[in-house]
């Protein structure tokens, strides 16, 4: 990928945007949590809740946040597909990947601390996965799309992981419509470099997340950029008043329309089911 990419106001070559978005979390890194409950005053675990409600897990699902930061949204997530006892662990999959060693660093430690059983940790790129085909029944992208730094090949990847009648739930800044409100918005943003400087010791951070917001796409744009990465039943829901929005679309099961289907399934159950199982 030649073209230029957005990395906040400039235009920058996809290869300058992934080292610079690595600088601004390895900066951010071990303040991330306290500055993302000033920045949104708390709102930000209200908002992940909803969003990985809204993925519908069910225990024994295979789960990956992907830009998983601190690790919140994964924690959430493995209570649900995994549960909080250390006797459950093996009932689901949680994996948490992101492209920066410094957050993947701090999910861990929170995990840890927190004592839940089961997750994993990859580093890895939103437009290059490396994980198999189907191998996820849900993938959850909480504030970190913005930062990929090819939007339509992570999406493409991102369906790709999934399993048929898997869902994508993408978390995300977005565009408020309300005048009064997005001047309200707008004001508290500009104040976030200032706050990153005494919080976190760092403004260039924050001045980024400002502009990376204003960059990112409209919601219904967006809606499109799944679209065209192939899911289905693309929706979207605005939440304080459009400040973020939650995204969510579905990979299409393929009906097995051949006549002698449910046939040849039966004969070769046996078999079938060893090679699921080795293969997921």
């Amino acid at each position: 990928m030649d073209a230029l990419v957005d990395f906040g106001a400039e235009r920058v070559a996809p290869a300058e945007k992934t080292r610079r978005v690595r600088g601004v979390f390895d900066a951010v890194a071990h303040r991330y949590d306290a500055m993302n409950d000033i920045m949104s005053l708390g709102s930000h675990r209200l908002l992940k809740r909803i969003a990985v409600e809204m993925a519908r897990l069910r225990p024994g699902h295979s789960v990956l946040d992907l830009a998983a930061g601190s690790g919140d949204v994964a924690l959430l997530a493995a209570r649900q597909v995994i549960g909080d006892s250390p006797t459950a662990n093996g009932r689901g999959r949680v994996v948490l990947a992101d492209i920066n060693r410094a957050m993947l660093a701090t999910g861990r430690d929170r995990v840890l601390n927190a004592g839940c059983p089961g997750l994993e940790f990859t580093q890895a790129d939103a437009a290059a996965l490396p994980f198999a085909d189907d191998a996820f029944h849900a993938v959850l992208v909480a504030f970190g799309a913005r930062n990929f730094t090819d939007k339509a090949a992570a999406l493409a990847e991102m369906r790709r992981v999934l399993r048929g009648g898997g869902v994508a739930v993408v978390l995300e800044f977005a565009k408020v419509a309300n005048p009064l409100l997005g001047g309200a918005f707008e004001a508290f943003k500009a104040a976030w470099p200032l706050l990153g400087r005494v919080v976190a010791g760092e403004a260039a951070p924050y001045r980024y997340l400002v502009e990376s917001i204003r960059e990112h796409p409209e919601q219904s744009a967006f809606d499109r950029m799944l679209e065209a990465a192939g899911f289905a039943s693309v929706e979207h829901h605005d939440l304080l008043g459009g400040v973020a929005a939650i995204h969510r679309g579905w990979k299409a099961e393929v009906p097995n329309t051949r006549p002698d289907a449910v046939t040849r399934t039966c004969a070769a159950e046996g078999s079938s089911a060893q090679s699921a199982e080795h293969g997921h």
